[in-house]
């Protein structure tokens, strides 16, 4: 009877996705960026359903139509057309799924590889740590757009190979956030009575070592989803990404360039797209911070 009256008054401890979800939602600019970013993510699935048009066919007889709400526009064009006559909505929505599936593409090659030598490194021998970090030391020395270009430059200009490019840019950043984390628990009481009780190597870098240190890195992998928009973006402006008739948002600012005067939806629609996608990752990335973060928390 005592057991039974000691548990009813103590209170059950929430689970783990209640816990996160309520220190997630303290931080309103996160739940906000989170809405934002489901929205376009459903309308990137959806595209097909949504669109009104197949994003690369081309009308001759409506090119650089403005959107319908100003003079000249037509409402069968809801945001206009570019200067072939494709239609601007059609185009952003699927260039939404090719923006999303780039990021999705990046960050799971990059965290895989940079988690897999972060792990390495943090429990290598000193010299093979430190040729490891010092390679990567190298990387980051140069401006990450920069790699990139000559990475596609040397793999050729194409949607596949600026994701591998834009992948190695980022791995580093994984691979000193793994070594840093696992470098902090190597140290700690379990993971030296996991050693004691004859854990094999393998075993502590994946299953007792590894689930501990995943709140910083999804926290990067958020920040570098956002990265991986902007830089193949930026690949594609520059004619070394996405290629035409690709509906890629990159690739629509670099065809609409000449036209930035004359017709400003060109240029306004793929440019806010990307930025509010980017804005929206990044202040999710900060309510990943304050909710998996312990020394963020509140009590």
């Amino acid at each position: 009877m005592a057991d039974t009256t000691l548990s009813a008054t103590v209170p059950a401890r929430p689970g783990r996705l209640r816990e996160f979800w309520r220190y997630f939602r303290e931080n309103r600019g996160a739940v906000i960026g989170l809405y934002v970013f489901a929205a376009f993510v459903a309308l990137a699935l959806f595209a097909n359903f949504i669109a009104p048009y197949d994003p690369t066919v081309q009308n001759r007889a409506a090119t650089l139509l403005p959107p319908a709400w100003q003079e000249g526009g037509d409402w069968a064009y809801p945001l206009g057309t570019d200067p072939l006559g494709r239609d601007m909505l059609s185009r952003l929505l699927f260039g939404a799924r090719f923006s999303f599936f780039v990021g999705l593409v990046v960050v799971i090659i990059a965290s895989t590889s940079g988690i897999l030598i972060g792990l390495i490194a943090g429990f290598a021998p000193k010299w093979l740590d430190t040729i490891i970090m010092r390679i990567m030391d190298i990387i980051l020395s140069f401006p990450s757009l920069l790699l990139a270009l000559v990475l596609v430059a040397i793999l050729g200009p194409s949607l596949v190979n600026a994701m591998i490019a834009i992948a190695i840019v980022l791995q580093p950043h994984y691979v000193r956030l793994t070594r840093a984390a696992v470098m902090t628990e190597r140290a700690k009481d379990y993971v030296i009575s996991a050693k004691v009780a004859g854990a094999k190597l393998p075993r502590l870098m994946f299953i007792t070592v590894l689930p501990n240190c995943l709140a910083p890195i999804i926290v990067q992998a958020a920040l570098s989803f956002s990265n991986a928009i902007l830089d193949v973006a930026a690949l594609g402006f520059l004619g070394m990404g996405a290629q035409p008739p690709t509906p890629e948002w990159g690739t629509m600012l670099a065809e609409a360039r000449e036209f930035i005067l004359r017709a400003w939806w060109v240029v306004t629609f793929p440019g806010l797209a990307i930025l509010i996608t980017v804005l929206a990752i990044n202040l999710m990335g900060d309510g990943l911070r304050d909710a998996l973060d312990p020394k963020l928390k509140r009590s």
